[in-house]
């Protein structure tokens, strides 16, 4: 077998949805939610699969797909695209799978700003590069030049940059994206963009796509996602945007992975990005909201609770809220003995990950968001 998945452990994610279920309790690991997906889209899809083709489609998307992604980027965020930019993908992990597997050969080094997504490492291992961590501190989540300058060695040739940022739930400043956007212009790297969460940024913030930057368009692999922007998570679409050239060889890498997404539910994701930008700043409110009901929740309860300003994430420091325990120990005995799951930070790193702190969903109705806070005390008074 495999050593890199015979040694590796199953996804946090899946491990502490799998302890919710059987537990019974709350789960606030997993970043899906349980609100706010648009109903005209899922009727597009009801009506593509019933009237349209359910036959393989192209592997890089269907072409009506691929031009709203476009044609969006272009509203949004002012981004001069075309179809040719564009590689649909089956969710955007594949497309961080594809633009790994595209970008990298063995031997590279790839460095990884942790804390960072669980599929980030294991990918560049397969790819047979070899991960470099530049670990980011709470409760700011900086980025210094300095430090990211310290990774860079003569096999270096991938940043993979999240932004906005999970689990910091953060977005970047200008002034990060910049530093980001100088070492790689100045040590010729590419640097792979999941921005996912692209348009769930709060507090009246602006997104910046990193492409946007000088001379960073022809070396940025843009990462999207339609499960974030529509609240369909398990529809796994996502795309690849990129410089035409470096598009099509992360499209080669696509196409023996899943070659082609379900075309109903590409459809329905084109109508969505069709329909211009009235769901965003509805969809943000819904979701401040639902922060806010958590975070005052737990502060009220004596927690200290990390600000956050983007994604569907806040982040709880235990030895600050009172309770004398690592992040794993206390989300494993959550789940068991109060009912609530929750994700350890220390899965979002290898070389020095943060051991207090833990991570919550909050993009969920208010009785999950209730329910959640209600046994998160409980969790406190059992283990404080």
């Amino acid at each position: 077998m495999n050593p890199i998945y015979e040694q590796m452990k199953t996804s946090v994610f899946e491990r502490m949805s799998a302890l919710a279920a059987k537990h019974g309790a709350v789960n606030l690991g997993q970043g899906f939610p349980d609100f706010g997906w648009p109903d005209e889209i899922l009727d597009a899809a009801a009506r593509a699969l019933k009237d349209g083709s359910n036959q393989y489609p192209p592997s890089r998307g269907l072409p009506a797909l691929r031009e709203a992604v476009a044609a969006h980027y272009a509203r949004h965020q002012g981004l001069e695209l075309s179809a040719d930019h564009v590689c649909v993908t089956s969710g955007a992990t594949e497309a961080i799978g594809a633009a790994i597997l595209a970008t990298v050969s063995p031997g590279d080094d790839v460095i990884l700003l942790t804390p960072a997504y669980d599929c980030y490492a294991p990918m560049v291992r397969r790819a047979g590069g070899i991960p470099r961590e530049v670990s980011l501190k709470p409760p700011e989540w900086r980025i210094g030049r300095h430090a990211l300058e310290a990774a860079i060695g003569p096999r270096a040739r991938v940043i993979i940059f999240n932004n906005p940022h999970n689990p910091a739930a953060r977005l970047f400043d200008a002034e990060e994206l910049g530093v980001i956007a100088e070492v790689a212009r100045e040590h010729d790297l590419v640097v792979i963009s999941d921005e996912v969460w692209e348009h769930i940024v709060l507090n009246g913030q602006r997104f910046t796509p990193l492409a946007s930057l000088p001379g960073m368009a022809e070396r940025t692999i843009k990462v999207g996602s339609a499960g974030k922007i529509f609240s369909l998570t398990g529809w796994k679409v996502g795309w690849m945007v990129a410089a035409p050239e470096l598009a099509a060889v992360a499209a080669r890498a696509h196409q023996f992975l899943t070659f082609a997404t379900a075309p109903n539910l590409q459809a329905a994701v084109g109508v969505g990005q069709n329909e211009g930008g009235a769901w965003v700043e509805p969809m943000r409110r819904r979701v401040a909201r639902a922060r806010d009901r958590m975070t005052e929740g737990l502060r009220s309860a004596g927690f200290h609770v990390l600000d956050s300003a983007s994604t569907y994430f806040l982040n709880v420091d235990l030895p600050r809220s009172g309770i004398g325990m690592d992040d794993e120990s206390f989300a494993t005995r959550a789940v068991e003995q109060a009912g609530v799951a929750v994700v350890p930070l220390s899965a979002f790193a290898e070389d020095d990950p943060p051991r207090d702190l833990v991570r919550l969903c909050f993009g969920k109705k208010d009785e999950t968001i209730d329910a959640g806070v209600a046994a998160m005390i409980k969790a406190k008074e059992l283990f404080a």
